[in-house]
């Protein structure tokens, strides 16, 4: 065992004499150790209900004979960090929690980890962490919130953000927007709809590295404490057996991750996290690949922001195992990939049936025969941008317009609710890349505020920063290479005609490569807007985001 190296043996004595400090007994030394990577907190909503989960998985390791101690991993809410500085905050935090978990593992030699995350950055961070450390790992998360309720319909986050955007064209009251903010949240766990949290805690379930249910049961159900119990026991036969991390994560079982993907239209942040997550485990992810998967893989589900449906009635379908029993029938899925069950994604997923077609569309008849989600080139975007297909309208799909162009989220938001964004724009946000942001912020604000103003199925948006997963329209992020490094973005000036065609993957500026040439040798770096700290540090190292943003040493 690995614990060896802390517990048994002479010159080990010192090691025992702190684990007596800390009231352990020589029976729990004796047996294996297994960390529990608790990501509670109480401020944010998806992680306050996490400390009865970790109490669940400590039940579980200590009844299949293990030893469970507790260690933390922050977690930042994208919700409440929104719109302000606090953003820039964010996407950094996934290689803060992957580090730091890291070092604990290794630090005191623990012989398996229980990873307890819920939202947005906590749950790719530990993921990169589980490869990394490739100790057997299984992981449980906080569950989504139940949808709100408001006027009769369901409602979530992506609701509120729109509110204050129709407050602001005049079609909604005071009144009504404070009725949507005290309904739309209303009970602990990660926002109901299909955005970034919610995404990777079903792409986890997906490569297999969590117990079926992981990313559908509600976080206010039983039987999300009764998944951790399992999951706690489950990782003690990964134990017995061997079963490591990257024996899971394999180049197979991240296809499948983003077949998956493509079918319940997942946040465009997975398209960040999961070529990040392959680097870990030593499995190149190209984004371009996506393309190929999408053509071939129909999308199934329409959650919030793009359809009326929501976390809760995808549970009530079957969860996700019945959108890949569905996937199945099209050969569209690796079911030899192994799993922290021990049985492979085939076994796992074949009693699992479709039990509400309206929530998972059938494999013969999906919302499109492509996936959700688009990745685009062109002279504006050469290496890449991503857009969440299923969530625009179809007079969107393909759109030619005039640039606005912004050089921050501020300016942006200012214009469009200041009435300056008109019907056929194309706003363009750059400076908000991993390096230009510093931290790539997320722009649900602008987007909501164009929802808001009635002008989502006529204004597009494109930045190099990129989008909440609660975002919806004709919203392209991830431009690379970003503006801070000279990429076309960086160009583009008030007026040029942007053309978009999803359909043909194209993103492009109606300039001549002469022209552009001529920008390009007027442009001037920036000086960076963050020179101390964190995110200092983190400029200098982050890469684009069309390579996950993933950390390099210059």
């Amino acid at each position: 065992m690995r614990s060896d190296a802390v517990t048994k043996g002479m010159q080990q004595a010192p090691h025992r004499s702190l684990f007596h400090a800390l009231g352990l007994t020589e029976e729990e030394m004796n047996r294996p150790l297994v960390g529990i990577v608790s990501s509670y907190n109480e401020i944010v909503p998806g992680h306050m209900n996490l400390d009865k989960i970790v109490e669940a998985v400590k039940t579980g390791v200590a009844m299949a004979g293990g030893t469970p101690i507790v260690f933390p991993a922050i977690a930042v809410c994208d919700g409440i960090a929104m719109g302000h500085i606090g953003m820039k905050y964010s996407l950094v935090t996934r290689d803060l929690i992957a580090d730091s978990t890291e070092a604990m593992a290794m630090a005191h030699q623990f012989d398996a980890l229980v990873m307890v995350p819920n939202c947005d950055k906590n749950v790719p961070g530990l993921l990169m962490a589980a490869a990394r450390v490739n100790i057997p790992t299984v992981f449980v998360s906080g569950g989504p919130m139940l949808a709100g309720r408001v006027k009769g319909e369901k409602r979530s986050l992506s609701s509120m953000f729109e509110a204050v955007g129709s407050y602001a064209a005049g079609t909604m009251t005071e009144e009504d927007v404070k009725e949507f903010e005290n309904k739309v949240c209303p009970t602990c766990g990660s926002c109901s709809g299909m955005y970034t949290a919610n995404s990777m805690n079903c792409l986890t379930e997906v490569l297999g590295m969590g117990l079926g249910g992981n990313g559908t049961i509600p976080a206010v159900y039983s039987d999300r404490i009764r998944l951790a119990k399992k999951a706690g026991m489950q990782v003690m036969e990964m134990l017995k057996k061997n079963i490591r991390p990257r024996d899971i994560m394999t180049e197979k079982a991240f296809m499948n991750a983003l077949t998956v993907d493509m079918a319940l239209g997942c946040s465009t942040n997975s398209m960040l996290h999961l070529p990040a997550i392959a680097h870990e485990a030593g499995v190149e992810l190209n984004v371009d690949i996506a393309n190929e998967v999408s053509a071939r893989t129909p999308n199934l589900c329409h959650l919030a922001p793009a359809g009326p449906t929501y976390m809760e009635d995808l549970n009530e379908a079957g969860g996700v195992y019945a959108v890949m029993n569905e996937l199945s029938k099209k050969d569209l899925l690796n079911l030899d990939c192994l799993t922290v069950t021990g049985k492979t994604v085939g076994e796992n997923i074949a009693s699992c049936v479709n039990k509400n077609p309206k929530v998972i569309r059938p494999v013969e008849n999906p919302y499109s025969e492509t996936g959700g989600i688009a990745i685009l080139k062109g002279n504006l975007a050469p290496d890449s941008g991503v857009v969440k297909r299923s969530a625009v309208a179809p007079e969107m799909l393909v759109h030619e317009g005039p640039a606005r162009v912004f050089d921050c989220e501020e300016d942006a938001i200012d214009a469009i609710k200041g009435g300056r964004i008109v019907a056929g724009d194309v706003v363009v946000i750059r400076y908000e890349g991993p390096k230009g942001g510093p931290g790539m912020r997320e722009m649900l604000n602008p987007t909501s505020a164009i929802a808001g103003m009635g002008l989502g199925s006529s204004v597009a948006l494109i930045t190099d920063g990129r989008f909440s997963g609660a975002s919806r329209g004709a919203s392209i992020g991830h431009v690379s290479p970003e503006a801070a490094v000279g990429g076309p973005i960086a160009l583009v000036e008030e007026g040029d005609l942007i053309k978009i065609n999803i359909p043909e993957n194209r993103l492009d500026v109606e300039i001549t490569e002469e022209e552009m040439e001529r920008r390009r040798a007027k442009w001037q770096p920036r000086e960076p807007k963050v020179t101390t700290g964190y995110l200092a540090r983190y400029a200098s190292m982050v890469t684009s985001g069309n390579r996950g943003a993933i950390l390099e040493i210059n």
